[in-house]
């Protein structure tokens, strides 16, 4: 019978595998049902994954994002409408609603579909602005596919996303190259931090409406690496929103497809590889970042070691008081979950993961160090002195980084000042020595005086006269 259970436990295992980490309910928003069969690779490679997709027309009365007050999916796939707007269930208030209770967005964008009025006050809202033509499209006369674009040049060749900066995870990057075509262009705002360019247009690239400019173009929307092609929002609850900016790219004849730059160098698409990453962390199989065991304790550092061999626990783990200036060590564990498996977090030498020490304002930040790894986590570590002064602190780890689901760790604990038999003796504090001196000096002085005045006490003579009545 044991056999029954451990072989059903390993069927159930295998069917959550792939999944993402916040579920696997898809909903595909699609106008017409006879354009499915253009993605259908892409369908597939989902399912393959563990999605369940569900697909539904804007149109459909029943479409509801919510039931009963909750998500009734974990993600949603818009992908370019034919029609003006998305319908009543999909206004930018319930999407924004739908991304404030933790659910993904992936947006499609096509130059052969006008964005509705909608999307594009939604956008707004998210500090991603698209051009005020609604047919507008981006061109690249430098790089662009010479065979199916050869006069329209609106195919552009693309070299897959490269890092934003030495500190962030490329999740998107590769050797292959991205056919992207029709794309409409995308422009981000200086002022969230929330927002991210994953795929870039070249230095030569412009967006231009081919209709009422196809002759000059003075003014362009955007031009160069102004120009975003797909990107992405991860919003302050790990919620994260994509703008992808050609739907065509997700078609099957370009998941598999040959495309020739203008030096007429044959390549093979690597937009199947470059969907999966996308998506793969829009869903949230990528960049997940989970915490494990929390533990701080009082510590004494003995000095015969390097590192944290010196540092020895004393007491119990997690005590909720500690006094001031004592040693004290904190210990994070962290995962990162990728696609399948959770693999040990690792911090590139030019960030850090820090750790503060709070009350109102930061007293100690440092830097946390990795002490330890398990096969699927990371144990980093922190050993200080509490600061000379009482009251109610915390530890806290704030680590927010682009592509990275936020973390933001809080332990409250009590700092007391010292007790009154915890005050170090005078003799062990070498500035008090003088004043002992003094003390002791100013004692066998008046010893001294009071010796030599019994000593030195004058001799009285008896009287040798008679004694007169």
């Amino acid at each position: 019978m044991r056999w029954l259970f451990s072989l059903l436990f390993a069927a159930l295992l295998g069917l959550v595998q792939g999944l993402s980490s916040t579920g696997s309910r898809l909903l595909v928003v699609i106008e017409e049902s006879s354009e499915k069969a253009k993605y259908s690779t892409f369908w597939g490679d989902l399912e393959d994954r563990g999605y369940k997709l569900t697909f539904e027309s804007p149109k459909n009365d029943k479409l509801a994002l919510f039931r009963h007050g909750e998500r009734a999916f974990d993600h949603v796939l818009l992908l370019p409408p034919k029609s003006k707007g998305l319908g009543p269930a999909l206004t930018p208030k319930l999407l924004l609603q739908f991304i404030n209770q933790n659910g993904n967005i992936l947006l499609t964008l096509s130059a052969d579909s006008p964005t509705p009025t909608s999307i594009s006050s939604l956008l707004l809202e998210l500090d991603i602005h698209l051009p005020p033509d609604r047919d507008s499209l981006v061109v690249d006369h430098f790089n662009y596919d010479t065979v199916s674009a050869s006069e329209r040049h609106d195919v552009l060749l693309l070299p897959q996303g490269s890092r934003l900066r030495s500190d962030v995870k490329n999740y998107f990057g590769g050797d292959g190259t991205i056919a992207f075509p029709r794309a409409v262009a995308q422009e981000l705002g200086n002022s969230s931090p929330l927002l991210a360019p994953v795929l870039r247009a070249k230095s030569t690239a412009y967006s231009y409406n081919p209709k009422d400019e196809a002759e000059v173009v003075e003014d362009p929307f955007a031009v160069g690496e102004q120009i975003s092609l797909v990107s992405s929002m991860q919003a302050r609850n790990s919620a994260r929103f994509t703008v992808f900016g050609s739907a065509e790219a997700l078609e099957n004849k370009w998941f598999d497809g040959n495309v020739k730059s203008v030096d007429g160098k044959d390549s093979k698409t690597a937009n199947r590889e470059f969907a999966k990453h996308i998506t793969a962390w829009t869903f949230k199989e990528l960049g997940v970042l989970k915490v494990g065991r929390v533990e701080h304790h009082l510590s004494s550092i003995t000095g015969h070691a390097a590192g944290n061999d010196s540092v020895a626990q004393l007491g119990y783990l997690n005590p909720t008081i500690y006094r001031v200036k004592n040693d004290v060590t904190f210990n994070i564990e962290i995962s990162e979950y990728s696609y399948d498996h959770l693999d040990p977090l690792k911090v590139d030498a030019s960030d850090a993961l820090q750790l503060e020490f709070t009350m109102l304002s930061p007293y100690h930040r440092l830097d946390l160090i990795p002490i330890s790894q398990t096969p699927n986590s990371t144990i980093f570590s922190s050993t200080f002195k509490l600061p000379d002064q009482h009251g109610i602190f915390s530890f806290r780890v704030n680590y927010k980084r682009p592509f990275l689901t936020n973390v933001d760790i809080k332990r409250e604990v009590t700092v007391r000042h010292f007790a009154h038999d915890e005050w170090p003796r005078s003799w062990e504090i070498s500035a008090g020595w003088v004043w002992i001196a003094g003390v002791w000096i100013t004692i066998a002085g008046w010893m001294a005086f009071v010796g030599i005045w019994l000593w030195s006490e004058p001799a009285y003579e008896q009287s040798k006269g008679k004694k007169m009545q």
